[in-house]
C-alpha cells in the first residue's frame, strides 16, 4: 500500500499517516504519483493548531461571509500547498501531460492522486529542472500577487515584512519590478538571503522601529507588503508608510487584532489597506491576471534563473517523519524556511 500514504491531522497537535484507497482511472484523467510536497508554514500550521477560521466558523461561499458553524472538521486530511509528481498512468483519450512527464499542481500531502488532465496542462517541468523547485509555484503565485497588489513602479521605495519564504519570493519579485526593498524580518538568517534575493536594504524588527528607519531615509515606504502575519507586524507596516501610501495585507492573520490601533497613523495618514490572498487576484488586474497565469508566470521566472526558488529549501523530510516536521514547525519555526516532504517506496 506504499501509493496510498495520506497525511491526516486527528486533531490539534496530532498527525498520523493514514492510507486510503487508489481512486479509479476516469477518461480525462492521469495518475500522479507524488515525488515532493511542499508545506505552507503559515496555512497548515493553523490547521495543526487548531486555529484557522474554517474549524469554528462556516465560510457562506455564495455571501462571502464567515457564519455560525463550521466549514472543515477533523480529521483533516491531505491538506498541502505544493505537490510535484509523475504522471504514471493516463485515460485512452489523454495525451497531454503524457505518461513519464514531472508535473506540478494540488493534491495535498498524498502519495498518489487521479486528477483532470486539463488542470496539468501547462504544468510539465522542463528537462533538466529540478523537481523540488515545482512545489514552489503555489507560494510564488501568492508573492506575486502580492507585488501586483502593491502596484510596483519604477524606483518605488517599498518595505517588505516578514521575511519567509513568501516574503523573500516578495523581495525578488519586487526587485525584478524595479523596487527598491527594505526587508525586515528579526531572524539574520533570513535578512542575510534577503539581501542575496535583491534587498537594498535589510532591518532587524528586534532593534528598532522600522517606521522611523525608513524616515530617516525617505519621507516614508510608498507601499508596506506585511506578510509576517502579526498585528504588531501590520501596525508597524501602516506607521511605515508615507502619507496616503498602501500596505499590502498578505499574511493569514489569526485571532483578535491585538495590538492593531487603527485610530492613530492608519486614521491621521490617510493609509490605504489592501488585502492580498490567493483565492483570487487584484479586482482592478481581474480582467487580464488570474491564478493560473500567476503561477506559470512565476514558475517561468524559476525556469529562467531570475529567482532561486531551491535556495529556500531548508528541510526535506520523509513522510514517515510527518509528526516530527510539524512539531518542527510548530516549535521552532524561525529555524525552518521552505520543509518539503518526500515520497518514496
Amino acid at each position: 500500500m506504499w501509493g496510498m500514504r495520506v497525511i491526516t491531522f486527528e486533531e490539534p497537535g496530532h498527525v498520523r499517516i493514514s492510507l486510503e484507497s487508489p481512486a479509479e482511472l476516469e477518461p480525462g484523467t492521469v495518475r500522479v504519483r507524488t515525488l515532493y510536497s511542499g508545506v505552507s508554514a503559515g496555512t497548515e500550521l493553523t490547521a495543526y493548531r487548531g486555529t484557522n477560521p474554517y474549524l469554528t466558523r462556516k465560510w457562506d461561499i455564495d455571501r462571502r461571509l464567515f457564519v455560525e458553524g463550521q466549514t472543515h472538521a477533523y480529521p483533516l486530511s491531505g491538506w498541502g500547498y505544493q505537490e510535484v509528481g509523475e504522471v504514471v498512468e493516463a485515460a485512452p483519450d489523454v495525451a497531454d501531460p503524457p505518461v513519464g512527464s514531472l508535473v506540478w499542481g494540488i493534491w495535498g500531502h498524498r502519495a498518489e492522486a487521479v486528477l483532470p488532465a486539463e488542470k496539468l496542462v501547462g504544468h510539465v517541468l522542463p528537462p533538466g529542472a529540478d523537481p523540488l523547485t515545482g512545489v514552489f509555484a503555489r507560494v510564488g503565485a501568492i508573492a506575486l500577487n502580492a507585488v501586483h497588489a502593491a502596484d510596483v513602479h519604477l524606483g518605488d521605495q517599498i518595505a517588505i515584512f516578514g521575511q519567509g519564504v513568501i516574503g523573500l519570493l516578495a523581495t525578488r519579485l519586487a526587485v525584478l519590478s524595479g523596487a527598491r526593498v527594505v526587508a525586515t524580518d528579526a531572524i539574520p538568517d533570513r535578512l542575510e538571503l534577503a539581501r542575496k534575493f535583491g534587498a537594498a536594504e535589510t532591518f532587524d524588527v528586534a532593534s528598532g522601529s522600522v517606521a522611523e528607519f525608513m524616515r530617516k531615509r525617505v519621507v516614508g515606504a510608498d507601499t508596506v507588503i506585511e506578510l509576517s502575519g502579526s498585528h504588531l507586524g501590520l501596525h508597524e507596516a501602516i506607521r511605515t508608510v508615507r502619507k496616503g501610501g498602501r500596505v499590502v495585507a498578505a499574511g493569514f492573520y489569526q485571532g483578535d487584532g491585538v495590538g492593531l490601533r487603527l485610530g492613530e497613523e492608519f486614521h491621521h495618514n490617510q493609509v490605504q489597506l489592501v488585502s492580498s490572498q490567493i483565492g483570487g487576484v487584484a479586482s482592478w488586474l481581474a480582467h487580464r491576471w488570474d491564478v493560473e497565469r500567476l503561477q506559470l508566470t512565476f514558475m517561468e521566472l524559476v525556469h529562467r534563473g531570475e529567482v532561486d526558488a531551491r535556495e529556500l529549501v531548508s528541510h526535506v523530510m520523509s513522510v514517515d517523519s510527518a509528526a516530527d516536521a510539524f512539531d518542527l514547525l510548530d516549535k521552532h519555526q524561525s529555524e525552518v524556511l521552505q520543509l518539503v516532504f518526500e515520497f518514496k517506496e
